[in-house]
């Protein structure tokens, strides 16, 4: 489309065109004006012609494609919601999935292969899916003359590897009948003639590319991990896309932990014993890679060749490899040296890492938000920059109005960071570049005092951290103090117009400042985020924190407002204060949450909106006439302003309920009994509901995911019949109900199939 506002003057003669400059253009303003309407109508037509195909249309037509070719919907899976909505679109997406709709036809042709039912996973709810038909995998007595040597195979205790698959989706082991029926959400069955299971991956893989390992000197100079933290994570395999549509998913083409075995791939007799001599997983490209600069010698090749890399197991970090060899453990993520070669220099590694969604930073395309007009300074190992440091001695240097600090790659940067603003500068961004996850470091620098990322904001400051993962210490954001004092006007002043903004985007601010090498955090009861007398609108999205500490003058000033959405606030303890005050009862801020997992307590004056949110602690608020909460999971014993369609209240009053009109017969029960039986019932009730997560620690990959034994009330409790919690844009309901009706649809007749959730 011609977006040149001139084109309709550019057509005008040159004449009349040099009139209207000695008139001062109002020829030119005027057909300004008219193109841009014919740009508009121009686009308008253009769209129109777009939305006649499936690949370019609007979102809101694909219903209208599909209702064209017979596309039915799953009405199970929950209705669409209002296309005028960022929310309901993103439903939209998923009950009416474009690249399904796109395929339809093509599905009916191969309507009954097993291999649909791996693309039915991809297309419909977008997971990776293996498909495997379980009659292959019992035991049976095969005819002589119709051998069959790889099907239902009895166990070799001689073969590990296949030891180590039993039971999975890559399982060739003989079993029993099972005549549990496949397709049960509890109790599955899976070994029986008729069944086939899809086996799904609900869990992503993220890149890490070349970023500093982490040197446990605690344990020796020659040990390393993966993980920047020094925490133990299991490596990731970088899936490769299956070549063709009917080829059956095998270890290489799905995003699985690598194993230790599949890892040892051993070389020939005149190699090392366990070293490789190469690898489908390790190497530039590939699922991991190491580089240590002139090691083991000067001018050595880098990355670390495969031939160099010996498989093993460091669980107690007990195993030395011989010289000019390196130890890799995937499954721990940890990596030995030989302790007389420990190198000199950085060691710096790729990997992949798991976990459910993309939130708290990393290598995912994520969109950035810029001021209108600003200044960029651009930090990494190949720009102007090397440090955060040298940039914001440049900033202040130039004082422009808004500026962007840039980080161009995922290194690691140990600094000392102290941002104040003058009268010139409104604005900074501190962010990392698309698609890149560097880390800021804090150390313990300064004895008398803290050393924490210090920000000093004035009034109409913003402050902007976007893609980043803090570790060390917490972020200490503080309001500038007032020249001319304080006066009784100043609580009058509207905090909307003339406070700080805080925004913290897709960033990590490590709960507990750091980790053992089991997930542990090292200062559990540490804030991540202090905010102390900032009169500041404080905004966190798609962020994983710990705690946040509010200080401020409850007497001179409002309550700030916080605002949190598709974030997890992580106190590291259901018993700790999530959101407090230090030394005070109540925060002195008003909150507002939206699809979040909060794992601590909540203090605060008040709550002004919460929904689609779990939280794990106790809350209190001040005041309980202001704001509400909808479709949330509260904890027992909270003082909440008013609930609507909250857990476990529905449960509670569901089964009391229940329990009362079964009292209406006649019984021998009295009155004290009938009220402590349903007492009792209730208490069963909130520890059916109350939420759980495989896991709750951070650094591991199923961090605050849902449980699938988790109850349905909150795996279906949004607003939307969505989960609750952090998770809930992923829609994981109504892609399982939406995938369930497609196999019912294009399994092979005489067949059930049953979906089995790996991750």
């Amino acid at each position: 489309m011609n977006k040149n506002f001139d084109r309709l003057y550019e057509l005008v003669p040159v004449v009349y065109r040099e009139r209207d400059a000695q008139q001062g253009y109002p020829l030119r303003a005027l057909l300004q004006v008219i193109a841009e309407q014919v740009n508009v109508v121009e686009a308008d037509i253009a769209q129109l012609y777009e939305n006649w195909f499936i690949e370019t249309c609007q979102d809101w037509v694909v219903p209208y494609i599909g209702d064209l070719i017979g596309y039915r919907l799953v009405h199970e899976a929950g209705e669409p919601g209002d296309i005028n909505t960022a929310q309901g679109s993103a439903l939209n997406k998923i009950l009416i999935p474009r690249r399904e709709v796109s395929n339809t036809i093509r599905y009916r042709r191969r309507k009954g292969t097993l291999a649909l039912l791996e693309q039915l996973a991809n297309d419909v709810a977008g997971w990776p899916a293996r498909v495997v038909e379980f009659y292959k995998r019992l035991g049976w007595t095969q005819h002589l003359n119709h051998q069959r040597l790889d099907r239902g195979r009895t166990i070799d205790l001689h073969n590990g590897n296949a030891l180590d698959l039993i039971n999975g989706p890559l399982d060739t082991l003989a079993h029993s009948v099972d005549v549990r029926r496949v397709n049960l959400r509890h109790n599955t069955g899976r070994y029986n003639i008729p069944d086939v299971g899809l086996f799904v991956w609900r869990m992503k893989t993220y890149s890490v590319s070349q970023t500093p390992a982490y040197c446990l000197e605690e344990i020796g100079p020659h040990c390393y991990t993966f993980s920047v933290l020094g925490n133990d994570t299991p490596l990731y395999t970088h899936a490769e896309p299956e070549i063709e549509p009917t080829h059956i998913a095998e270890e290489l083409n799905l995003p699985l932990p690598i194993r230790r075995r599949a890892f040892e791939e051993r070389a020939n007799e005149n190699g090392v014993a366990y070293a490789m001599a190469d690898s489908k997983y390790y190497g530039e490209g590939k699922s991991l890679a190491i580089w240590a600069l002139d090691w083991p010698h000067e001018n050595a090749k880098q990355p670390i060749p495969a031939s160099a890399i010996i498989p093993a197991d460091l669980s107690d970090w007990q195993y030395r490899p011989p010289l000019n060899y390196v130890a890799v453990d995937p499954v721990l993520g940890r990596i030995v040296f030989p302790p007389s070669q420990s190198p000199e220099k950085n060691v710096r590694v790729s990997y992949f890492y798991g976990f459910s969604s993309d939130i708290g930073g990393g290598e995912y395309d994520r969109p950035l938000i810029r001021p209108p007009a600003f200044t960029i300074y651009r930090v990494g190992a190949r720009q102007t920059f090397k440090s955060i440091k040298d940039a914001l001695l440049q900033w202040r240097k130039d004082s422009p109005e808004n500026a962007v600090i840039e980080i161009t790659d995922s290194g690691v940067y140990v600094e000392q960071i102290e941002i104040s603003f003058n009268e010139k500068q409104k604005s900074l961004h501190i962010c990392a570049a698309n698609r890149t996850r560097p880390v800021i470091r804090l150390l313990d620098w300064q004895t008398d005092r803290p050393d924490s990322l210090t920000v000093i904001l004035g009034p109409g400051n913003r402050f902007t951290l976007d893609g980043l993962l803090i570790t060390g210490r917490g972020v200490h954001i503080r309001g500038e103090q007032s020249k001319t004092g304080d006066d009784d006007n100043s609580k009058a002043d509207d905090i909307e117009h003339c406070a700080a903004r805080v925004t913290i985007r897709h960033s990590t601010l490590v709960p507990g400042w750091g980790l053992y090498s089991d997930c542990q955090p090292k200062r559990p009861a540490k804030p991540s985020l202090e905010l102390f007398n900032v009169r500041a609108q404080v905004t966190i999205e798609h962020s994983i924190i710990g705690s946040i500490q509010v200080n401020e003058d409850e007497v001179t000033s409002d309550p700030i407002p916080i605002r949190v959405s598709d974030s997890i606030l992580d106190a590291t303890s259901p018993e700790r204060e999530a959101i407090g005050a230090p030394g005070c009862p109540m925060a002195h801020a008003v909150l507002t949450f939206a699809r979040c997992t909060v794992l601590g307590q909540v203090q605060v004056h008040a709550i002004e909106l919460a929904e689609n949110t779990i939280f794990t602690g106790a809350i209190k608020v001040a005041r309980r006439q202001i704001g509400c909460l909808r479709f949330c999971y509260v904890a027992p014993n909270s003082r909440t302003p008013r609930r609507y369609e909250c857990q476990p209240d529905l449960a509670e009053q569901a089964i009391e309920a229940d329990l009362r009109e079964s009292f209406k017969s006649p019984s021998d029960l009295t009155d004290t009994q009938k009220q402590a039986e349903i007492a009792a019932a209730q208490q069963r009730e909130r520890d059916r509901v109350r939420p759980q997560f495989n896991s709750t620690r951070y650094g591991k990959p199923t961090y605050c995911q849902l449980s699938n034994s988790c109850a349905e009330e909150i795996t279906r409790g949004a607003n939307d019949e969505a989960e609750l919690g952090v998770f809930h844009d992923l829609f994981q309901p109504q892609r399982e109900a939406n995938l369930r009706a497609r196999l019912d649809e294009y399994t092979p007749a005489g067949m059930e199939a049953g979906i089995i959730y790996v991750s």
